[in-house]
């Protein structure tokens, strides 16, 4: 079992920046690349080993050959051959319209999929970017409907004003919308189940305006009211600092700037590594270090038992698994 890259699957979509190219350092690609799915089982749209014997593999064709060295025997036995998250790196140059996402329960009795619970971490934002996480005021589900029938449904969300290293926990049911200006990397279930609640009336490049799904939104959504919808956490250095903890993924920070040794002897667990700042060498029980930098990210396979991570000289990353 070694470090694995995969090669990125660039999104092209209405609101897309250029930023994500360049971030990711690539020779090239194409214009409005709104998301790069850094990793992926999703189906037609399963990420490719990019490094080593396995170049080539897909991450589900690797997954039924390797099992539980792979993702972890519990992880496996839950999940079978299905890699259960989905990492993305998103540029917003443009407002994404108005969306929630049904839960495991709903999602299975309508799309016999898993739902989608899921987490934003602010890489970048440029000043004034904003977004949009729950409802500002307790709302019935017939006023939620008229809001969006009469254009105001943006009165009745909260929104914030984002920068560099800002945190949002979104679990299903939960009405967001990511705002122009945020450079954001996702960690979320493995589903691409969205209702769009509203699309702010733009039209798509066959000049009609996209599909709405008021109705089935309506069931999906949690219309709780919480104070305050960001989560909350306290940098440390060179430590690692849990930043959501749920059924479907844990999630770690890691700001470095000396080496940092993580013993994953316990974990039954693959562990995806997202760098979003800088460069470190990773080395996996004391084998051959393995590079990478900004909008990289790499697959710990669950037999790995220890991980070195070297900052070059200084890193911000991100780690995720399934506990």
């Amino acid at each position: 079992m070694y470090l694995l890259k995969f090669e990125p699957i660039l999104k092209q979509t209405l609101w897309g920046g250029d930023r994500i190219v360049p971030y990711k350092g690539l020779a090239a690609g194409p214009a409005h690349v709104g998301e790069s799915w850094e990793l992926s089982g999703v189906r037609g749209n399963e990420s490719v080993v990019a490094n080593g014997p396995w170049a080539g593999t897909t991450l589900p064709a690797l997954i039924a050959r390797e099992k539980g060295a792979l993702v972890g025997d519990s992880v496996y036995a839950r999940f079978g051959e299905e890699f259960p998250l989905l990492i993305k790196f998103i540029d917003a140059r443009e407002d994404l319209s108005i969306q929630v996402h049904p839960d495991d329960a709903l999602a299975r009795r309508r799309h016999g999929s898993q739902g989608k619970t899921e987490m934003w971490y602010v890489v970048d934002a440029a000043p004034g970017a904003r977004l949009r996480s729950g409802f500002a005021r307790r709302v019935t589900p017939d006023e939620y409907e008229a809001s969006v029938a009469n254009d105001t449904v943006t009165q009745i969300l909260r929104e914030y004003e984002v920068r560099r290293g800002d945190l949002f926990f979104l679990p299903a049911g939960r009405v967001h919308s990511i705002g122009a200006g945020s450079f954001i990397a996702e960690i979320q279930q493995t589903s691409d189940i969205t209702y769009r609640i509203y699309d702010f009336n733009r039209k798509g490049p066959d000049g009609k305006t996209r599909e709405l799904h008021t109705e089935l939104a309506k069931e999906a959504i949690d219309y709780t009211v919480l104070d305050d919808y960001r989560t909350r956490y306290a940098p440390e250095p060179n430590r690692a600092v849990e930043l959501v903890s749920c059924p479907y993924f844990t999630t770690e920070l890691y700001e470095l700037d000396r080496p940092c040794a993580c013993d994953l002897a316990a974990l039954d667990s693959f562990l995806a590594v997202i760098c979003t700042d800088g460069e470190a060498r990773l080395t996996a029980d004391g084998g051959e270090p393995l590079s990478v930098h900004a909008g990289e990210t790499v697959l710990v396979p669950a037999a790995v038992r220890s991980l070195r991570m070297e900052p070059a000289p200084a890193a911000r990353l991100l780690t995720s698994c399934i506990r």
